[in-house]
C-alpha cells in the first residue's frame, strides 16, 4: 500500500463525518444572521465510530476536532477508482470578473474517498489545463473536492477563477471556496 506524506501545500484538516459536515454548515449558516455577534457555538456529534466538537466564534470559521481517544473511521485500502479518471474534462471560459476554469468531475470523482485521491484528481486537472497551476487555484479545488462534492454533489462544474486572491485554504473554506466575492 502506498502512503502519501502530507506536504506544506496540504495543510487543511480531514473530513470527518458527513453529520459533522452537516453540523459545520448549519453553525456556519446560522452565524450570519441579525444575532449576537459575540456569542460563541458548540455542539457535539456523536456517531458509532466518532465524537465531534464544532466550536464557532463571530470571527472565525467553524473548527471540527475529534477527541484523542476517538477511533479514526477505517478509510479504504484499496483504491476502487485506481485507473478511473476523477475529472472528466476541464473548460475555460470568460465571465463579468474574468477567466473561469470549470471543472467537470467524473462519477468516480464525485464518490472516491480514498485518500490522496485529491491530489490525484488535481493532477488530472494540470494534465487537462496546465494554466490552471496559478496562485489560489489548487486551493479553490480543494475546497470543491472537500465540500462541494458534501453540500452540492450533483452540481456540474466546480468553477475556479485565477483573478481571486490567494488566500489560503483555510481563507478559501471561509469565503464558501470564492475569496474576493461572491460568484456571479
Amino acid at each position: 500500500m502506498r502512503q502519501r506524506t502530507r506536504t506544506a501545500h496540504d495543510r487543511r484538516p480531514r473530513v470527518v463525518h458527513g453529520a459533522a459536515v452537516a453540523l459545520l454548515l448549519s453553525v456556519a449558516v446560522a452565524g450570519c444572521g441579525g444575532e449576537d455577534s459575540s456569542a460563541t457555538a458548540t455542539s457535539a456529534v456523536a456517531s458509532p465510530t466518532s465524537s465531534v466538537r464544532v466550536t464557532a466564534t463571530p470571527s472565525t470559521a467553524p473548527i471540527a476536532t475529534t477527541s484523542p481517544a476517538t477511533p479514526i473511521a477505517a478509510q479504504p485500502t484499496v483504491d476502487p477508482y485506481e485507473g478511473i479518471p476523477l475529472v472528466d474534462h476541464v473548460e475555460w471560459t470568460e465571465n463579468v470578473d474574468g477567466a473561469r476554469l470549470l471543472v467537470f468531475p467524473s462519477e468516480a470523482g464525485r464518490r472516491t474517498t480514498y485518500p490522496g485521491s485529491d491530489e490525484r484528481a488535481w493532477q488530472e486537472v494540470l494534465t487537462q489545463s496546465p494554466d490552471a497551476d496559478a496562485p489560489g487555484m489548487r486551493d479553490q479545488f480543494l475546497c470543491h473536492w472537500d465540500w462541494a462534492r458534501l453540500v452540492q454533489p450533483n452540481k456540474p462544474s466546480w468553477n475556479l477563477e485565477p483573478w481571486r486572491p490567494a488566500v489560503g485554504y483555510p481563507g478559501t473554506v471561509q469565503a464558501s471556496c470564492n475569496p474576493g466575492g461572491p460568484e456571479r
